[in-house]
């Protein structure tokens, strides 16, 4: 297991709170974070996700229901919807302290 691995599944699991999760997520280059969004997708398939699990993933998240990710999510396939996620362009870092 990697070291994402470990920090993933601690998040997954309320082990480590998310705004620890979002410090380390920020901290990866552009290529690790889309990796990461990808290794991401993956599992969210194999846990059979389906687009019902949108709004807890949502609220667990912390995202506004507006936020283009929270958007996505709830519409369509979730294998399809969380490809786009994936493949969105990362905000700057002030962006995303602002909310964006």
């Amino acid at each position: 297991m990697t070291g994402r691995d470990v920090i993933l599944n601690e998040l997954a699991q309320g082990l480590r709170p998310m705004s620890q999760g979002i410090e380390w997520f920020d901290g990866l280059s552009r290529e690790e974070q889309s990796e990461t969004l990808l290794f991401l997708r993956h599992h969210c398939v194999q846990a059979r996700a389906v687009t019902e699990d949108g709004p807890e993933s949502i609220r667990r998240a912390g995202l506004r229901l507006t936020h283009t990710p929270a958007v996505l999510i709830t519409r369509g396939r979730i294998d399809q919807q969380l490809g786009k996620i994936a493949s969105l362009a990362p905000p700057t870092s002030a962006a995303r302290r602002s909310g964006c």
